[in-house]
């Protein structure tokens, strides 16, 4: 109860800060104003420190639905603030922080008090057994960046396009990139996830357990929402250099794809702390 109780703090203290960085940024967008920015950086870089801060000292295990969660927001976090000076006209935070921000929350709503914390030596994934659980855990965490870019890019590819269709002015509403940009983005971001993805399951196969039923081990939720994942990237793959599918479905397909990595993360692993080898 304790480490949840501290748990929870740390998770209001960075996931209050992402939450005023947004309010700031959605102001910003309705009265443009210098002052709008500096505040939404402000309390963005206090949240990012402290984040940072949890994830060095507490080192949480990426290969639990929490660890990876949180590793994930942050990575996302980081992507926010190095976004927000090179798309410093376009609204980026207001797409990219509720992410985040739904990130922490399934962090918190899925940690329990197994999880290790305060540990100023070696995380236990990283050493021995577990060192190959953590190179697979890196592998799909670089993966679910790529499909978390996408999912950003392909939200503001759906809302862009509507504007354009309903002929909103261009100075009005929330500033976006041309469509153009925005499907290269989301085009290579599924470029980029796809191999990740592809090295991070066979990695995974490999490490699960002979000696675990058919149920624990390959008809694990974790492994089928995974497989499942891989497959739709294979379909986005195809689609995007062997049809002429138009960038809208594509960017459905990749907000799709977006949800069911939520369900892989948040899903228990067959070799995860105290669950596997």
């Amino acid at each position: 109860m304790t480490a949840i109780l501290l748990k929870g703090i740390y998770h209001a203290c960075f996931g209050l800060s992402y939450l005023v960085a947004l309010l700031l940024e959605l102001g910003r967008v309705a009265r443009p104003a210098a002052a709008w920015r500096a505040g939404a950086l402000a309390f963005g870089v206090a949240g990012l420190a402290a984040h940072t801060f949890y994830i060095l000292v507490h080192k949480p295990d990426p290969a639990t639905p929490s660890g990876s969660l949180l590793v994930l927001a942050w990575v996302l976090a980081l992507f926010y603030f190095i976004g927000s000076f090179n798309h410093a006209k376009q609204a980026w935070a207001v797409f990219v922080l509720p992410v985040v921000l739904l990130l922490v929350a399934m962090s918190y709503a899925l940690f329990t008090s197994d999880n290790p914390s305060l540990d100023l030596g070696v995380p236990a994934w990283a050493s021995g057994e577990r060192f190959w659980g953590a190179v697979h855990g890196t592998l799909i965490l670089f993966a679910a960046v790529g499909v978390s870019v996408a999912f950003v890019a392909s939200t503001m590819y759906l809302v862009q396009s509507r504007r354009l269709r309903n002929k909103v002015n261009p100075g009005r509403g929330v500033p976006l990139l041309s469509l153009e940009r925005l499907e290269g983005m989301n085009r290579h971001a599924v470029m980029w996830a796809f191999p990740f993805l592809t090295v991070g399951l066979l990695v995974g196969t490999l490490l699960l357990r002979h000696d675990h039923s058919l149920g624990d081990n390959w008809l694990s939720p974790k492994v089928l929402t995974t497989a499942a994942l891989w497959v739709v990237f294979l379909v986005l793959t195809y689609l995007r250099y062997g049809s002429s599918v138009p960038p809208r479905q594509l960017a459905w397909l990749s907000i799709g794809a977006f949800l069911l990595m939520l369900a892989a993360l948040g899903t228990a692993h067959p070799f995860a702390a105290g669950g596997g080898s």
